[in-house]
């Protein structure tokens, strides 16, 4: 196993060569600047996404299905997105992404405006294309990074996410009355939609004019350089994403790690402000304590670059397991001390950017070029798909058997994929890769 990991890490060094520092600074303004935009679109729509739902349904109790339709569709959005990737390169998977997002918001405000709670749920879905797009960036900075500055490179773009999470929601009660004064029709609580979709269709733009080269058709060019026994179109398929990610112990840890991490994260932060409010704290507590956890998701995300490309993938993704791990114990013993909650709660977020972070570094040094695509989008279904699943499931657990509970169960959650990580630096799997 050594010898085929020291292998694809020259292939990949020799592939990164001939990249011209200029291109790569390009490459990662480009991406950046669409992050800021994704991001910035994702949040000022979601942020009154819930109360949209009540008002179109008629029922506080179906408000939270806004949400998973979104996450959902983010889920299985990344299938086809990945496909047409692999086959075509990024921009075309990008564009189409921020396309089908704003579609998404444009069907969002018409069926708030019809009191249309069916196809609500069908616009939150496609809206999610938005966030698939944001999320496959993340490897699109990867494509041209060297080796040993690949953590850094997915890092950085996840950084870029920040701005768009902390204005967004900040942004959304004025968007909703701007897009109100266009039309009385157009419910405040839906306005932030229309919005988002010219913001997605800003970032498509951008993707479309600016990001040429194609990241990922010059990486392959590089790596094959039209020589014989190039891979062959096939060998792009999500099924070859598939078997290259089920052939390779340290892709199969990164993408559990991946799905682990984002799954325990989501279960355990959608139900704290439920918690807390039990333990009588107000809005604007509740409000800080997330801020807090978002900012533990993406503040420090060049730091977890940093390490994973100076002290190994496997090392940094146990040290986020043992996080996220310690993250459930304060926040699943809390019981109404909201300053311990709100500890738990940031390192929850840092836990899982330790996870994201080297967990996608490691899947993309793990597979050949040709499958790279393909079992990116594959790690994307596997960790949104899981966290609809978790998401759903916490309320349930937090319902009939309390927090704390669901914290524990959370914490059980991480067992396998530190199994994985011990078995790999067992291996010999967990070493940097070396630079040079």
């Amino acid at each position: 196993m050594t010898d085929t990991t020291d292998s694809l890490a020259r292939a990949t060094a020799a592939e990164q060569a001939t990249v011209s520092p200029a291109l790569r600074r390009r490459t990662t303004a480009v991406i950046v600047t669409s992050q800021i935009l994704g991001g910035f679109g994702v949040a000022v729509g979601i942020a009154l996404a819930a109360l949209l739902a009540a008002e179109t349904s008629g029922s506080a109790g179906l408000s939270g299905l806004a949400m998973t339709a979104s996450v959902l569709g983010t889920a299985v959005l990344s299938l086809p997105l990945a496909a047409l990737m692999a086959r075509r390169g990024r921009r075309p998977g990008l564009v189409l992404g921020y396309l089908t997002g704003a579609t998404g918001g444009a069907v969002v405000v018409t069926a708030a405006v019809m009191g249309n709670f069916p196809l609500l749920l069908l616009g939150m879905a496609v809206f999610g294309a938005g966030s698939s797009a944001n999320l496959q960036a993340r490897f699109a900075a990867a494509d041209l990074a060297p080796p040993e500055r690949r953590g850094q490179a997915i890092a950085a773009v996840m950084w870029a996410t920040t701005a768009g999470a902390v204005l967004g929601p900040n942004i959304a009660a004025p968007a909703g009355r701007s897009a109100a004064a266009l039309s009385d029709r157009i419910p405040v609580t839906a306005g932030p939609f229309l919005w988002a979709s010219g913001i997605f269709l800003l970032a498509a733009l951008l993707v479309h004019v600016l990001l040429r080269p194609d990241p990922l058709l010059t990486a392959r060019a590089l790596s094959h350089g039209g020589a014989p026994g190039a891979p062959a179109a096939e060998d792009r398929s999500l099924r070859a994403g598939l078997a290259a990610v089920a052939s390779s112990p340290r892709a199969r840890l990164a993408l559990v790690a991946v799905a682990v991490s984002h799954t325990v994260m989501v279960a355990i932060m959608v139900m704290t402000p439920l918690d807390m409010d039990h333990h009588g704290a107000g809005i604007e507590l509740i409000g800080l304590v997330i801020s807090g956890h978002i900012a533990g998701m993406y503040a420090f995300s060049p730091v977890m670059g940093w390490l994973a490309d100076r002290l190994g993938r496997v090392t940094v993704i146990g040290a986020g397991l043992a996080v996220l791990a310690l993250a459930t114990l304060l926040a699943g013993t809390a019981d109404g001390h909201h300053g311990q909650a709100a500890l738990g709660l940031f390192l929850l977020g840092l836990g899982w950017s330790a996870g994201l972070v080297a967990g996608s570094a490691l899947l993309t040094d793990s597979v050949p070029q040709a499958a790279r695509a393909a079992a990116q989008g594959l790690s994307d279904l596997a960790m949104n798909g899981s966290a609809a699943a978790g998401g759903a499931l916490a309320g349930l657990v937090v319902s009939q058997a309390g927090y704390g509970w669901l914290n524990a169960l959370g914490a059980a959650v991480l067992l396998p994929a530190a199994v994985l990580a011990v078995r790999t630096t067992a291996r010999g799997g967990g070493r940097p890769l070396q630079r040079g």
